[in-house]
């Protein structure tokens, strides 16, 4: 079986990141055959004869999968699927996989940044900085604040015991009810309203899907207290952008750090670029220099199960 299976790494990644997944399957799996493309439009003279398709649903195009028709297994990069399980070419039979797992800390991290940030209004030193501007003001502390984790998942359970050794009181708010280390509070998403005015940080981490595109709205935001801030690192489109441009520019709420969007790259005229109460990152949550070192074994657990026929015990499978 090994001999016959055709494997198509499809990602946009610098050179040396491609490279890494490419070399690790080969070596590993030298009786495969694995090529590598890094725009969906290059595809082509591979696609007829894909088995196995590694790639990110930001690479993803429907062309792909219309034209794979010997398609078994998609591997996301990713936690997330979607770019991948919303394209309408995706056969049934074509098993879907993720690399679950490793975006606690990174994440997490990312979350923890963009607190402190925001908190001691990093991004005004930078201005000032690039205008050789020497101004002071005091920080306000993260210590004794409230953070809400919306979405208490792998990430979400990665970042509260790092919030609790901060001196912070911790609010979950998950659809499933679980005791959470550092976690102080477990509430459900209708039990929100009750204290989303306590809360000083509200960090997402919530998936698209059809029930939650759009739920961070302008009643959302209103409820907000003043001097809170608004962290999104789980997905754009669970963002109402218009409800939060007008709540910042009407300084409603002390500010904002966006690193996903409806849109990505975030198009160049886009408010969010321009207003000074808000921190842009392009999508920097769960990237990290050791992502393919711990992407791969996953890879290649699942690939080894895959290739026994093992497909039952196959590692985060999404879609069987």
């Amino acid at each position: 079986m090994a001999s016959a299976l055709s494997v198509l790494i499809l990602m946009s990644h610098p050179e040396e990141i491609r490279k890494q997944y490419y070399d690790g399957i080969r070596t590993r799996f030298p009786k495969l055959t694995v090529n590598l493309v890094d725009h969906h439009s290059k595809v082509g003279p591979h696609i007829a004869s894909v088995n196995v398709l590694l790639t990110y649903g930001t690479s993803m195009a429907d062309h792909v999968l219309s034209d794979a028709t010997h398609l078994r297994w998609i591997h996301a990069l990713t936690t997330g699927t979607d770019g991948i399980d919303n394209l309408p070419s995706l056969r049934p039979e074509v098993l879907l996989t993720s690399t679950r797992g490793i975006h606690g800390t990174p994440v997490s991290e990312a979350a923890l940044m963009a607190m402190l940030a925001l908190n001691r209004d990093f991004p005004r030193a930078v201005r000032n900085q690039d205008r050789q501007v020497w101004e002071r003001w005091p920080a306000r502390l993260l210590e004794g604040k409230t953070v809400g984790i919306f979405g208490v998942g792998l990430i979400g359970a990665a970042l509260a015991p790092k919030c609790k050794a901060l001196g912070m009181r911790v609010i979950g708010v998950n659809p499933t009810q679980r005791d959470v280390a550092g976690v102080d509070r477990m509430l459900a998403w209708n039990q929100v309203p009750q204290v989303i005015g306590d809360m000083d940080f509200l960090v997402l981490f919530v998936p698209s899907s059809p029930g939650t595109r759009g739920m961070i709205d302008l009643k959302f935001l209103e409820a907000m207290k003043p001097t809170a801030y608004l962290i999104n690192l789980g997905r754009g489109d669970v963002l109402d952008d218009d409800a939060l441009i007008g709540i910042l520019k009407e300084g409603r709420i002390a500010g904002a750090a966006l690193d996903v969007f409806r849109e990505e790259p975030l198009p160049q005229n886009h408010p969010f670029w321009s207003l000074k109460n808000i921190i842009v990152t392009p999508h920097l949550g769960g990237a990290f220099d050791e992502y393919p070192k711990r992407a791969l074994p996953i890879i290649e657990e699942n690939m080894r199960r895959f290739l026994a026929g093992d497909i039952d015990n196959m590692i985060n499978v999404v879609k069987h």
